[in-house]
Order: structure tokens, then C-alpha cells, then sequence
């Protein structure tokens, strides 16, 4: 796949514009975006993804296309499960629901620059190292095992707000009790303090730079191209700030959306193995695009199923403990 470098620019411009256009226009009001708010911008942003893979299969042909739509839908699961993360970091801080819009615009901003770092180095390195996939996927099939081990514990909430990066920073600054809007740190008493807002940031931050991590080598392992691996990140991050409120109390009936990822993960890290098997002559054949597809969707289908029965259950259990409910 050859990608000009007027490709890329005119590329980079649109992507930037569309985001400036959700900071500086969209975002520049803290506010709780209504139903009909995000149901318009979630439903621009799927629809441009999606068109976006037409281009990529009338340019470069239907291998590419397939390989940008299995990044595209395996970025955006990675994204919903760090959205649920986001969400307990809103809890856990007491995030006023006016600014949780502001706090989400930064975390997704922290999230496209450090998958864009992450983007750079990848490519650099399996240009140069080839066995790094056997490293890819090792690290993918640990981070689906610890996937597993989170959805059993339950503790999530706990180590998003108390990393060692939050234990300095609390330990480091005085903070005042309230929020001040948007405001990261205010004056009391002649000296300036940080507010809970530059915490909340902290918080998002550190939970961006450990899922980019984990969503860099997991595209990896379904197209080797830069080019597909940055648009289908940026595009999965469109539109998750309007899919935290219009779907935020169905995150949590996602009882089994770790243990999906997992799934997702472990496959594609078992992929990495076999393809740098394949890349050394160990083996002579590959995974199929349409296997992974395949795969990537109906671990997403059945995990999504699943967990709505089970929350459905636990519901009319709650229902018939409390008749008064």
C-alpha cells in the first residue's frame, strides 16, 4: 500500500479540523450534551468511518478496506472499555456531570497523541525488528490473561485513581475541595493550589497511556500500515465524548466486555506469533482477514448479547429482593 505524502497531509488537515471543530466549537461550552446531540455526532462519526473504508477500497482495494474496518471496530472496543475506566474516574472523583464533557474532550486528546507516539514507534521498530511481533503478541496474550484477572477482582475503579503517577501527584501538590470549573489550579490565601480538575486529567492521562499500550500492537497485528493504523485510531476515538452520555448507564450492564476484549486480544496475539512464524519460515500460512474479522465481530456480538441477558437477570433479581423497587 503506497500512501503519498499529499495523501497524508490532506488527511492530517481534515482529521485535525474535524477535532478543532469539536474542541473549539462543540466543547467550548462545559455542558451535558443532550440524546439528539450525541445520537447526530455518534452517527456522523460511524458513517464517516465507514465511508472512510469505501476510499480505502476503491484506492487500494478491498484487503486494505477490510484490514482499516478489523482496526477501526477493534480500536473502537479497546476505546469503550477505556469510556468505562473514564467512568468510574468520574465517580471516583465526583465529577461534576456539566464538566465531565471538558474533562473527556482532554482525555481523548491525550489518547490520539499518545497513540500517535505509539503509532511513530511501532512502525519504526517492525520496519527494523521483525521478531518484535513475537514480543506484540506475548504482550497482547498477558494483557488479555490480566483482562480476565480485572474482570474477576472488580477492582478497576481502585487502580485507575490510585496508579503510582495519582499517589505522587497527590502527594506533590495541595489541592483545594471544590472544583472551579475548568480550572486547573486557583489562588487561596496568596498561594496557588491545584484544583480536583487537574487530578481528574491526571487520572484520564495515565489511563490513556497504558490503553495506548495495549491498542498499538493489537492493530499491529491486523495491518501492518501506518497510514490505516492512525486513521482507524482516530476514528475510533470520534465520538466517544457524546457516547459517554448517550450510552453511560448501558456501559455498565457491559458486564462481559473485558472478557470479549479479552478474547479479541488473545487472538490477535496468537495472530502476531503465527505471522512472525510465517515472516522467519517457520510456517507457511497465515490467519485469514475474514477469520479475524470474523472473530473481532462475533466475540463483539456474543459479548454484547451476553451481557444484556445478564444484566437483565440481575435486574429482575434486584426487582424480586425489593418488591418496593
Amino acid at each position: 500500500m503506497v500512501v503519498s505524502g499529499l495523501t497524508w497531509i490532506v488527511t492530517m488537515l481534515i482529521l485535525i479540523a474535524v477535532l478543532m471543530f469539536d474542541v473549539f466549537f462543540i466543547g467550548r461550552k462545559p455542558h451535558e450534551p443532550s440524546t439528539k446531540e450525541c445520537t447526530i455526532a455518534i452517527s456522523i462519526y460511524v458513517t464517516g468511518a465507514l465511508l472512510f473504508g469505501v476510499y480505502i477500497w476503491y484506492h487500494w482495494g478491498p484487503q486494505f478496506a477490510g484490514e482499516f474496518i478489523a482496526g477501526w471496530l477493534t480500536e473502537y472496543s479497546l476505546s469503550v472499555d477505556n469510556l468505562f475506566i473514564f467512568l468510574l474516574i468520574m465517580a471516583k472523583l465526583k465529577v461534576p456531570r456539566p464538566l465531565q464533557q471538558y474533562a473527556l474532550m482532554i482525555g481523548i486528546i491525550l489518547a490520539l497523541i499518545f497513540r500517535g507516539i505509539f503509532i511513530a514507534l511501532g512502525a519504526a521498530v517492525i520496519e527494523r525488528f521483525a521478531a518484535v511481533f513475537f514480543l506484540f503478541g506475548a504482550f497482547l496474550i498477558y494483557t488479555a490473561i490480566d483482562l480476565v484477572k480485572d474482570y474477576v477482582q472488580q477492582d478497576q475503579a481502585e487502580e485507575a485513581t490510585e496508579n503510582f503517577l495519582m499517589r505522587w501527584v497527590k502527594k506533590k501538590f495541595n489541592f483545594a475541595d471544590e472544583y472551579h470549573g475548568k480550572k486547573l489550579r486557583v489562588k487561596k490565601d496568596g498561594h496557588w493550589i491545584m484544583t480536583p480538575m487537574f487530578l481528574v486529567i491526571i487520572a484520564l492521562g495515565s489511563t490513556d497511556l497504558l490503553f495506548a499500550l495495549d491498542s498499538i500492537p493489537a492493530i499491529y497485528g491486523l495491518t501492518q500500515q501506518p497510514y490505516l493504523v492512525f486513521t482507524a485510531n482516530v476514528f475510533a476515538l470520534m465520538g466517544l465524548r457524546q457516547l459517554y452520555f448517550l450510552i453511560g448507564g448501558l456501559l455498565k450492564k457491559l458486564v462481559y466486555l473485558s472478557i470479549g476484549l479479552a478474547v479479541i486480544l488473545a487472538f490477535i496475539g496468537v495472530k502476531l506469533i503465527l505471522h512472525a512464524l510465517h515472516h522467519f519460515h517457520v510456517i507457511n500460512w497465515e490467519v485469514p482477514l475474514l477469520v479475524s474479522l470474523g472473530v473481532i465481530v462475533g466475540a463483539l456480538i456474543i459479548t454484547t448479547i451476553a451481557s444484556l441477558i445478564k444484566s437483565s437477570h440481575m435486574q429482575s433479581d434486584e426487582i424480586e429482593e425489593d418488591p418496593e423497587a
